[in-house]
């Protein structure tokens, strides 16, 4: 598999990452290009947009297909394709599979990956007095202190200081070096390398870059108490 992008392609990469490509993004202990190699893995002769995410089931549907063949999301966009890019048979992705046009779309991308985890895997240390009801990867030289409360599936980095008494929920990513501390509570979210979250913090649905410092009491929350949308602006 190949990723290829085309000049008229180029600006719809930004906003994801201004200084490095987008398949370098962090995503359940893993970066998004050796997840998207994952996931195309035995297709020969197979071509990806940079910024798209296909199943490893949308793979096998278009592998299956009479090549050349491209791959489609729902919504139009070209996300792959096997022999020519022009081919005339078009399959249609599942809404699974899409095109990452906003930092966003890494969550949907995370959530896949890490809610399917199925064992954990304790190479770092885990207190006895730590909560666990889900599945836990825990990086080398990482700790997870007592009173940690982890609900859903979440993926620690290494080299990371877990707790005391702190919350996460939803499936959760967590880089290398990372420290996140007293009372905070993480949903469903990025936390980048070498980034600290270090007490009475809240962190919501939200993509955290690497070297990061959160002050006491950061919150980012995406409830509007009018009921209304958040808004981003873009370009």
């Amino acid at each position: 598999m190949k990723l290829t992008i085309t000049p008229e392609e180029q600006a719809s990469l930004w906003p994801l990452h201004v200084e490095s490509s987008c398949h370098k993004q962090l995503i359940a202990g893993s970066t998004l290009g050796e997840l998207q190699a994952l996931q195309a893995e035995g297709i020969s002769n197979a071509y990806l947009i940079k910024n798209a995410w296909v199943t490893r089931d949308d793979w096998k549907k278009l592998a299956d297909a009479k090549a050349p063949a491209v791959l489609e999301s729902h919504d139009g966009d070209t996300l792959a394709w096997i022999g020519e890019r022009t081919a005339d048979i078009i399959v249609i992705a599942s809404e699974r599979s899409f095109l990452i046009r906003h930092p966003w779309q890494f969550l949907d991308v995370n959530e896949q990956i890490v809610s399917a985890l199925t064992e954990p895997n304790y190479i770092g240390d885990v207190s006895p007095a730590a909560h666990i009801d889900g599945i836990l990867h825990v990086g080398e030289g990482s700790k997870v202190l007592p009173g940690v409360v982890i609900e859903g599936n979440v993926v620690i980095g290494r080299n990371c200081k877990i707790g005391p008494n702190c919350y996460f929920r939803g499936s959760t990513t967590v880089g290398d070096g990372c420290h996140v501390g007293q009372a905070v509570e993480i949903k469903n979210s990025i936390v980048g390398h070498n980034t600290a979250i270090g007490h009475l913090s809240y962190l919501g649905d939200s993509v955290v870059g690497d070297n990061v410092n959160f002050g006491a009491g950061t919150i980012t929350s995406n409830f509007r108490h009018d009921g209304k949308n958040h808004r981003s602006m873009v370009d």
